[in-house]
């Protein structure tokens, strides 16, 4: 084989490489906007990267959220998108070579796409053509370019019209980018739930909440605000296309162990009396000295009361909670029907509930983690018991009750920060809900545990902030911070990771004192 020859067939890889991306991009642009017209949820990166989801386990999760925190989803996405283009790129190359195995690639692709989508709960009846489309796009579109490569008779491949096929395939790459934008731009003006949650007013509370006491924000520079901004709440949950519910469509039905099923419409919960609470929410994959709480006043009606209305048999222990996506949570019926603020909520920070935190409403449970408790666009309340059902994450080997665990962390200064010699502050924020702290106590350099002063909690359902004045002397500096809860635990020193049941151990940085 001559020098170029051999160059010539290394140029029809990389093309045909090329035609096969350009197919998928095509396909992609055109499945995004066929499903933002016809039904959002199905579109095909959103079925394929939920199904990823649902299928990894535990410590996938975990390692992902540890790297990614909130934008695990994006990086998902992103995951998803590279390893479609080299099964893409694959598939060009081997329809070159040996068609018509990269068409059938593509097709199993889009295959997958239309089952994903069909098997999603709530699927609806045109759930299947995304992906459909996909396929059939995908086959054409890669077989008409690949084509071009082949040499035709009385022609050698090394003739054929290079600088065509490169038209062909950036135009088809650039056509599959402008359908992708007009996917995007028609989701954005098909959706209308936006202005739906703007022009709502929710009713005064029957039961208003108590002014945030003066001295439970400390306004130190750095430290977490005591009540977090609806934009700055940390979100964690399986929803790749977030839902959004029209509350005129929405309603919740309460059945399993009852003496009577009990369907609720939006305009008959909202017409029942709410209350406010002041609750702190976790996530059980939040590490020791992490970001994933959150601090709000929530509106809505006590979930003790709506299950009243059902009756509730004396043998249930477990209400399995459904979102209108599929995902499930066992919470404990005690921390539903106890004397705790467990609400059917509806407003976030005096305001509708954001859509991504659950609009049009959701639940909120007091001392427990999120994964047991705190399910967003709910739609159901399955009175059972936990040896009869089991929710989403217990059957991904966490535990079934999920409660919350003593825990502190420090906030100012940052770990690896540089702070100058002399008069400073460390600062930072402690939580055990329904029960509250008692106190934090702070270590510098393995020496005396020095008692730091409290904020004015709020309630023991919120976390507490503290300070601690230290006089900083120039070098490196390790801090240790351990909360006191009211019924007397100190926190534990052992270290434990978020599976099963949340992390553990005392929240140490290290400080470099110039």
């Amino acid at each position: 084989m001559t020098t170029h020859a051999r160059h010539s067939t290394r140029q029809d890889r990389i093309r045909s490489a090329a035609a096969g991306l350009s197919a998928a991009v095509v396909a992609v642009g055109l499945a995004e906007l066929v499903a933002a017209v016809v039904e959002p949820s199905a579109s095909p990166f959103a079925v394929i990267g939920s199904g990823l989801i649902d299928l990894a386990p535990s410590w996938a999760k975990d390692t992902a959220i540890a790297l990614f925190g909130t934008g695990d989803k994006v990086a998902l996405i992103v995951g998803v998108a590279i390893v479609l283009a080299v099964v893409a790129a694959l598939s060009g190359f081997l329809e070159l070579r040996r068609p018509p195995i990269g068409a059938v690639i593509l097709a199993a692709l889009g295959a997958l796409a239309v089952v994903a989508a069909m098997i999603r709960p709530g699927a609806g009846p045109f759930a299947w053509l995304p992906g459909l489309v996909a396929g059939l796009v995908a086959v054409i579109v890669l077989r008409m370019l690949v084509r071009r490569l082949r040499p035709v008779a009385g022609i050698a491949p090394d003739e054929i019209d290079r600088r065509r096929f490169l038209i062909w395939t950036t135009g088809a790459a650039a056509a599959g980018l402008v359908l992708l934008i007009v996917g995007k731009v028609a989701r954005g003006a098909t959706r209308s739930i936006e202005v739906v949650r703007d022009a709502l007013r929710l009713p005064k509370p029957a039961r208003a909440a108590a002014p945030v006491p003066a001295g439970a924000d400390l306004e130190i520079p750095g430290l977490a605000p005591v009540v977090t901004p609806n934009a700055e709440f940390y979100r964690i949950d399986t929803a790749l296309i977030v839902p959004r519910i029209d509350p005129a469509d929405w309603s919740l039905r309460i059945h399993g162990m009852v003496d009577r099923e009990v369907r609720l419409t939006w305009d008959e919960l909202v017409a029942l009396p709410m209350q406010e609470s002041d609750v702190t929410l976790a996530c059980v994959s939040n590490e020791v000295g992490g970001s994933l709480i959150g601090n709000a006043r929530w509106l809505g009606v006590p979930v003790r009361e709506l299950l009243a209305r059902a009756g509730v048999d004396p043998d249930a222990d477990m209400v399995l909670s459904t979102s209108s996506d599929g995902f499930t949570a066992s919470t404990p019926i005690e921390a539903l029907t106890d004397d705790r603020d467990a609400l059917l909520a509806v407003g976030m920070n005096g305001e509708p509930l954001p859509i991504e935190h659950g609009f049009p409403a959701r639940l909120v449970v007091p001392g427990l983690y999120g994964y047991v408790s705190a399910t967003k666009w709910v739609t159901q309340l399955e009175v059972t018991r936990f040896d009869r059902a089991t929710a989403y994450w217990t059957t991904r080997g966490w535990s079934e009750r999920g409660p919350i665990k003593l825990q502190s962390r420090i906030d100012v200064p940052r770990g690896g920060q540089s702070v100058p010699a002399g008069d400073t502050v460390i600062a930072g924020m402690a939580w055990q809900q329904q029960v509250g702290i008692a106190g934090v106590e702070v270590r510098i350099d393995d020496g005396p545990w020095q008692r730091a002063e409290l904020a004015t909690a709020i309630s023991a359902d919120t976390w507490v902030q503290w300070s601690l004045a230290w006089t900083a002397e120039r070098g490196s500096h390790t801090v240790e911070c351990r909360a006191l809860s009211v019924e007397g635990e100190t926190q534990t020193s052992d270290p434990a990771p978020p599976a099963p049941d949340g992390a553990q151990g005392w929240h140490r940085i290290d400080v470099s004192v110039a």
